[in-house]
């Protein structure tokens, strides 16, 4: 059984830091591209940033140069470093495995729970 689990997320000021971690098992996962997504209130769930098994990166234009998706195999676990932070920033993110996953929701077959990130002014 697959599961994802993310934790790192929390309150923090504009300007701030925060590091999300996705620990992954029951999956091969140095065999699957790895994708950030985040739903703020009353808005769909939003590609953010996904690497793939090679280390390829790709980024939202809204966060692109604040924010460094990572991987580290050894350990199953997939990094989102947010910097600069905004208040627009604010959402659940959601991390996710797909072995064909691209810049959109499709294409990623296992999600985890998400994690709250807010950014106060």
């Amino acid at each position: 059984q697959v599961h994802l689990v993310e934790s790192g997320g929390g309150l923090v000021q504009a300007g701030g830091s925060l590091r999300l971690s996705c620990a992954a098992s029951g999956l091969t996962f140095n065999r699957y591209r790895m994708g950030w997504f985040r739903q703020a209130p009353g808005k769909e769930r939003e590609f953010v940033a996904r690497i793939t098994i090679g280390g390829t990166t790709n980024y939202a234009d809204s966060v692109k140069g604040r924010f460094t998706i990572s991987r580290d195999n050894a350990k199953l676990t997939v990094y989102l470093q947010m910097n600069s932070l905004k208040p627009e920033d604010t959402a659940v993110y959601y991390c996710a495995a797909g072995f064909f996953g691209g810049l959109e929701l499709a294409g990623y077959d296992y999600w985890g729970q998400g994690t709250q990130v807010t950014v106060s002014t």
